[in-house]
């Protein structure tokens, strides 16, 4: 008999449903990764394009057995589908219905008297059964409303059902004996495709647990009543579910079910997230990153000493071993003028000195000869500024968004590893411009607005009647960048400053003065102008780190370019993958920061 004790065990004998299976919308765990998702939308797309809750659902990966046994089954409505189809294959037959069609088409052909001018034409699209020709044929007759382009549509419409009767033939095979007719045929068809799209939704939801992609209007043509109110009930479950994971990863949603926002917090988890992926392909023993943070003003203390010399700071001072010193010489210096004033040796005598002068613990003399200060390591600032491409060329392969993921990583990394470090960001395009770090997401590459093989353009920055938006964005003009860089960091009060310099070739724009010169292809002016701008980083003592991507139009002067530009700055330059840049700037970083303090 069902009591207090046994009513929930009952619930799960006959619904097969296990409340601890599916995770509660308060769960204190992680959930399934949506902020992931939703980075990469921005990534992609910046702020032209809104994440929409469609959009999420098909991005995300939930773990089917957290929905298993929740409404009805996905199985059993697979089963029942593909049962529907079974029968109708095994009803029909094709044969006939093709003939329909074709005696339609050319019986409707027969009727039609074209003008003499397009006679041949008409005749040769419909031997051919060509749609194509019959659409440019319309198209060439000048008057919609002539007798002509009305029976051309008529013909259009008889040969676009011979298409579609072909496609159902070629499509499914039907093993049946009942003929039907066209417009049966085209039902038919219709009817089959929706079943093929459920038959798709729900295999994915089977996988991936999106129940929220499986339309339910489509499916209530099929199935019970019964079960799509219990599917549909599940996918608002799930729903209610991802809302309340979405905003605990910091993702924002309107009340009314709007597009996604990305919060301060959204940020954090997603660069905690690069991070681990970046750092899990280290070995543990050589990344020199922990978890436990470090605390102190600029020095961290390690376990050996040393003793004291004059100007080391008393912060340092191991307390423990200098006030030992102390006393163990206070009272060796106690013993001994005892001794030399009694002038006896005997172990009776001295038993009797030790009981009477017991080890002074309150009242004794620090010498600097005792103190002991702790062996510190120093933990100096770095200032880095990231000269980012975001000129025409880095949309192809979606070099633009590697280049963010990258910066994303990067500010993560000084955030949760090196807070005290400066770090700054610079786009290239025409122009250099400074990026604030909450507007890297919305970074896009420019559009390219001239086509000709051969551009030579100038402009005036100085005159009142030119301005940034009359000007073709999306030249590359790393002289401009480097510029913008170079005044950012030579305001940084450490002598560790570098540039890390993000591109894909060639510059094609430089000032001179005022005046701004956009060429292409790449002009030696240009290549000049961007080494002086290198030269003037050098002498500041500014690094120059060049990251060098692959790209469909590189060619050997671009590498070469690089190489000239990283020398002058003792630099280097790397060759990586678009999709690797992120690992390579941040271990980049890591490695250096260990140079310095070493």
């Amino acid at each position: 008999m069902a009591n207090r004790d046994t009513l929930g065990g009952v619930i799960h004998t006959y619904q097969k449903y296990d409340p601890m299976r599916f995770p509660s919308p308060r769960d204190p765990g992680e959930g399934p990764d949506m902020v992931s998702a939703a980075f990469e939308h921005a990534l992609m797309f910046g702020e032209r394009r809104e994440l929409t809750e469609e959009e999420m659902a098909r991005a995300i990966r939930l773990d089917p057995s957290q929905i298993a046994g929740l409404g009805p089954s996905i199985d059993a409505l697979k089963a029942m589908l593909e049962e529907r189809k079974r029968k109708i294959l095994e009803r029909f037959e094709t044969r006939k219905a093709r003939k329909r069609a074709h005696k339609a088409l050319h019986g409707a052909a027969a009727e039609v008297k074209p003008p003499k001018e397009f006679a041949d034409r008409f005749r040769q699209a419909i031997k051919t059964e060509q749609l194509r020709d019959l659409e440019r044929l319309w198209y060439a007759t000048g008057d919609d409303s002539s007798p002509f382009a009305r029976q051309l549509v008529q013909l259009l419409d008889r040969m676009g059902d011979k298409y579609e009767i072909e496609e159902l033939i070629a499509k499914y095979v039907f093993t049946g004996a009942e003929s039907m007719t066209v417009p049966q045929a085209l039902e038919v068809k219709e009817e089959l495709e929706k079943i093929d799209e459920l038959l798709k939704q729900l295999e994915e939801a089977a996988k991936t647990a999106q129940i929220g992609l499986i339309d339910m209007d489509l499916l209530s043509e099929f199935a019970e009543p019964g079960d799509v109110e219990g599917l549909s009930e599940l996918q608002q479950q799930v729903q209610d579910y991802l809302r309340e994971v979405a905003e605990r990863q910091g993702l924002e949603q309107s009340k009314q079910g709007g597009a996604f926002k990305l919060t301060p917090k959204a940020h954090r988890v997603f660069q905690n997230k690069l991070l681990q992926r970046l750092f899990s392909d280290l070995q543990a023993s050589r990344t020199g990153r922990h978890q436990a943070d470090l605390t102190g003003e600029g020095a961290v203390e390690t376990q050996r000493t040393r003793p004291y010399e004059f100007g080391d700071s008393v912060a340092n001072m191991d307390i423990v071993s200098t006030f030992t010193n102390a006393i163990l010489r206070s009272h060796a210096e106690r013993g001994a003028k005892l001794e030399v004033g009694s002038g006896k040796s005997e172990s009776s005598e001295s038993d009797s000195t030790a009981k009477n002068f017991p080890l002074p613990t309150s009242h004794f003399q620090l010498r600097s000869d005792d103190i002991v200060v702790h062996k510190t390591r120093n933990t100096p600032k770095a200032a880095t500024s990231v000269v980012m491409d975001m000129s025409g060329s880095m949309r192809y392969d979606g070099q633009y968004v590697n280049v963010k993921r990258m910066a994303l990583a990067l500010q993560g990394l000084l955030r949760s590893e090196f807070p005290g470090d400066f770090l700054s960001f610079v786009e290239c395009y025409s122009f250099g411009k400074p990026v604030e770090p909450g507007k890297l997401l919305s970074l896009m590459p420019k559009p390219v607005t001239i086509n000709n093989p051969v551009v030579q353009l100038r402009a005036d920055m100085s005159r009142d009647d030119i301005s940034e938006q009359m000007v073709p964005p999306h030249f590359t003009n790393l002289q401009h960048g480097l510029s913008i860089a170079r005044r950012q960091l030579a305001v940084q009060d450490t002598p560790n400053r570098q540039i890390v310099l993000i591109t894909d070739g060639l510059p094609t724009a430089h000032f001179e003065g005022e005046v701004l010169y956009l060429l292409y292809p790449p002009d030696p002016r240009t290549e000049a102008a961007t080494l002086r701008e290198g030269m003037l980083c050098a002498r500041e003592g500014i690094t120059i780190n060049l990251f060098l991507l692959p790209s469909w139009s590189q060619t050997e002067e671009d590498v070469r370019f690089a190489y000239r530009l990283a020398e002058s700055t003792r630099g280097r330059v790397f060759f990586t993958a678009g999709r690797d840049l992120d690992r390579y700037v941040v271990w980049d970083y890591v490695s250096r920061r260990r140079e310095v303090l070493g």
